[in-house]
């Protein structure tokens, strides 16, 4: 057996062992590290019976609440690689709280990867008693800053941490909406499985260099997995490229690939039962796709009172993602919450996904504080078990995203009770694209479809205020409990503007 096989092989007996989940745990110091290590630690893992990873936390950490976790902040003058002139460093999450989990972490710097040791002097403990100096107690997470403040509203740039979750932000906007590693079974009957990460290593960045590069390994019961995350602060957004190798245990049929999670909670769209005096709150008030034909789609989110799952059906799609579009402050109006400040989420796959479909799943909520969106895409083939599965994507992390300039955007659906009772009138506003080039003399129409129901008394004018163009119309459901409504703005048998969607339910 070769030294490399070797060492993998120690490693992984270490980590089916339940020696806390150490991927090097085996021997210390220093091992060979390159791009296929963590590969193929994942095979390994996929071919031996799951492990989970070690959660036994000291009862006071393992009983903090919110602000108690806040407490253990880390030492910023500790970052790894402050003061090495490269461009970006890391700091670490003490495990509590909702976060128990030991996930072990490793700096490659020369092709060597060495484990990086835990020490509560890494932290601040505030109000709480530090841990145990002589236990080897690990990590819950890390999270990147750019070096020396290098943005103009602050250095943090995404975290990772909790299962497979995690957030970026961009240049003039705050945390809002995640990424995961991957999604089993969500919005499925039955309970859902979290795959979680359990080791990264975190290459030191090249001076100069725009981007510093992560590899994670991902386990869970029915799958292992391989991530390389390279990570670029590119101007006023954050971008990263998901190099993401599968290794199934069994069969997965409701497998979601480069899922987000958001929240909803409710919008001019969907205000249903709501006494607040904020006009939204939501981190994403959208669902977009551009189709592997070139349509793009916008469909508006809601927040359902019974549990709603859709799929937008496609072949290689273009992209996809969860948007925030509301950008000024009269939107929301909440001096604290920043909702016009959440960053949208923007999936490219760099490679034909094949036939599957962009599944939505949007569960009800009677609060701002859980995330109730999700939209990943499920491939229409299950990923067979015993064999890789590499799906490769790019995450754009930013304030909007373009795709056609020549169609206008949905800015905005608003949509409550019309005159008469049972009638529901639904308003659309649309702004840019052609629609600006339009004279005077010229007004588009409302190409409109329900599947259920009737619609009915279909405007397409001018709004005096702002000249941006408005159209309504109402629909009248019957009996009908839910209804998909389709609409898009046309002129001579030309797309003006993006095709919007929505779902309707009594």
């Amino acid at each position: 057996m070769q030294r490399r096989d070797f060492l993998l092989a120690t490693a992984m007996a270490a980590v089916l062992a339940g020696r806390g989940g150490h991927a090097f745990a085996a021997t210390a110091g220093a091992r060979p590290f390159d791009d296929d290590t963590v590969p193929a630690l994942a095979r390994a893992a996929a071919a031996a019976a799951y492990q989970p990873p070690p959660q036994t936390l000291p009862a006071s950490l393992g009983a903090l609440g919110y602000d108690g976790y806040r407490d253990l902040r880390y030492r910023g003058d500790r970052a790894l690689w402050a003061g090495r002139g490269v461009p970006y460093t890391a700091q670490f999450f003490h495990r509590g709280f909702l976060f128990p989990q030991r996930v072990d972490m490793y700096e490659v710097a020369d092709g060597q990867a060495e484990p990086i040791a835990f020490s509560p002097d890494l932290f601040d403990y505030g109000r709480q008693a530090p841990v145990d100096a002589d236990e080897d107690f690990g990590f819950a997470g890390f999270r990147l800053h750019v070096a020396g403040g290098g943005r103009a509203d602050g250095d943090e740039l995404c975290a990772f941490l909790g299962a497979s979750y995690f957030r970026a932000v961009a240049q003039g906007l705050a945390y809002g909406l995640s990424a995961r590693g991957l999604a089993l079974g969500t919005g499925d009957p039955g309970p859902e499985e979290f795959p979680v990460f359990r080791a990264f290593w975190l290459e030191r960045p090249q001076a100069g260099s725009p981007s510093t590069v992560v590899h994670a390994l991902l386990d869970s019961p029915s799958v292992a997995g391989a991530y390389r995350f390279a990570i670029t602060a590119d101007g006023p957004r954050t971008r990263i490229e998901v190099d993401a190798r599968l290794y199934p245990r069994v069969e997965l049929r409701a497998v979601g690939i480069a899922p987000l999670t958001s929240m909803f909670a409710f919008d001019a769209s969907d205000r249903v039962g709501v006494d607040d005096y904020r006009p939204a709150v939501h981190d994403s008030d959208g669902l977009a796709l551009w189709t592997g034909s070139g349509e793009q789609v916008w469909r508006a989110l809601a927040n359902p009172s019974t549990l709603q799952v859709s799929g937008l059906q496609d072949r290689d799609p273009r992209g996809f993602g969860l948007m925030q579009r509301k950008r000024d402050f009269e939107d929301f109006l909440d001096a604290e919450a920043d909702y016009e400040r959440r960053p949208s989420l923007w999936v490219e796959p760099r490679d034909g996904w094949g036939e599957g479909e962009v599944h939505l799943v949007e569960i009800p909520t009677a609060d701002e504080f859980h995330d109730n969106i999700v939209a990943a895409w499920r491939p229409a083939q299950p990923l067979a078990a015993g064999r890789e599965s590499r799906w490769r994507y790019v995450l754009h992390w930013e304030a909007m995203h373009s795709w056609d300039p020549a169609l206008a955007l949905v800015s905005a659906t608003r949509a409550g009770a019309a005159f008469e009772e049972g009638v529901r009138l639904f308003v659309l506003d649309w702004q840019g694209g052609a629609l600006d080039a339009l004279d005077a003399a010229t007004a588009p129409e409302l190409e409109l479809s329900a599947s259920a129901g009737e619609v009915r008394n279909v405007v397409v004018q001018r709004n005096p205020e702002d000249g941006r163009w408005r159209s309504s119309f109402e629909l009248v459901p019957g009996t009908a409990t839910t209804v998909e409504l389709r609409a898009r703005l046309h002129a001579g048998g030309r797309a003006l503007g993006e095709t919007w969607l929505y779902r309707w339910t009594a």
